[in-house]
């Protein structure tokens, strides 16, 4: 809600509130720069030896449709929301937030980091799932160096012996005995993957694919907020359900 539509809002809501004073715009731009951001992550609902799936999704950076995008030939990108969901609670552990030009294997280890921080010794990161975007040599070595089982889609042709990633030679050579893709996804959950997706497709369904900032730290912040709102009702829902 765009802070004019909010102030109105709060405006109208004072009328029927006791007590209730309406914040101006600067008030309520300055409370919403202050607020604290952190993804609300409840660990009860965790399990005690996590899965967490990785992915990015696109997010919109204005309205224009592409018939106008084509007859002007007005190009300003997207913005790109990364993240690791939890398989088991589809709550988002951790969230970067990148422009357009951002690999998504870049973002790899920095999710990770925060990720295991985030965790405890109850509930450590088992098993990390993810597209062929994040078949890199070095992805695999850290998580052979952090004890984390890998659930990275590899490549058809790739390589069973490796000096410069030993584990990721290992994974191949495993999928390759246990028969191709389709027992190898089995064996790893691997379809356990489309949480992430299904994390992206339900806030875009709630908040929309776009954003109403217009500066690039504001689209940041607002996506932020976003996700830490629909954090609360996975978390609300989980609670509820369990």
């Amino acid at each position: 809600m765009p802070y004019r539509q909010m102030e109105g809002f709060v405006r109208r809501l004072a009328a029927f509130i006791p007590g209730l004073k309406a914040a101006d715009y600067t008030t309520l731009f300055r409370r919403i720069q202050r607020l604290d951001l952190s993804l609300p992550v409840v660990p009860e609902l965790l399990a005690e030896d996590i899965i967490v799936a990785a992915d990015s999704t696109g997010i919109k950076v204005t309205n224009r449709g592409e018939w106008m995008r084509e007859k002007w030939r007005v190009s300003r990108g997207w913005i790109k929301m990364h993240a690791m969901i939890d398989v088991e609670t589809n709550q988002a552990l951790r969230l970067e937030i990148t422009d357009e030009s951002v690999q998504d294997d870049q973002m790899f280890i920095p999710l990770l980091d925060q990720t295991q921080q985030h965790g405890s010794e109850e509930h450590p990161v088992y098993r990390v799932l993810a597209d062929g975007a994040y078949d890199r040599n070095e992805l695999f070595n850290t998580l052979e160096q952090r004890r984390i089982a890998s659930g990275i889609k590899t490549r058809v042709d790739a390589a069973t012996h490796s000096t410069e990633s030993p584990y990721r030679a290992e994974c191949v050579r495993d999928r390759n005995q246990w028969g191709g893709y389709p027992m190898w996804s089995l064996v790893v959950t691997y379809g356990m993957r489309w949480k992430v997706e299904g994390f992206f497709s339900g806030f875009k369904r709630i908040f929309g694919e776009g954003v109403q900032a217009t500066s690039q730290e504001g689209m940041f912040r607002e996506i932020r907020m976003k996700v830490n709102c629909y954090n609360r009702m996975l978390a609300l829902a989980g609670g509820q359900s369990s």
